[in-house]
């Protein structure tokens, strides 16, 4: 079964998401950013979900996490919690 570890920054709305994205190419700390503005839980760690499994997030998240290169933030990526900036670890 395959497994991946990400961050992540879950916003409400595809212009907040499209900010911090542009703030993140310009170098800023992805953790920092998820600190301050996730709406996730784990915003408080950096965005960071820890392992899991595929099938375990939703659809859309899954495709970017187990499909999108790694090491890269990805999206904004729309699920029915908002939209999510994505920055896959690792996946094996």
């Amino acid at each position: 079964m395959s497994k991946a570890c990400a961050l992540h920054i879950l916003v409400k709305t595809r212009e907040e998401a499209d900010k911090l994205k542009q703030q993140l190419a310009k170098g800023a700390d992805f953790g920092k950013l998820a600190k301050q503005h996730s709406l996730c839980p784990s915003g408080k760690k950096g965005g960071d979900l820890g392992e899991f499994r595929k099938g375990q997030m939703v659809k859309a998240f899954d495709e970017v996490v187990f499909k999108g290169p790694l090491l890269e933030v990805q999206g904004p990526v729309k699920t029915q919690f908002g939209f999510h900036l994505i920055k896959t670890l690792y996946r094996s």
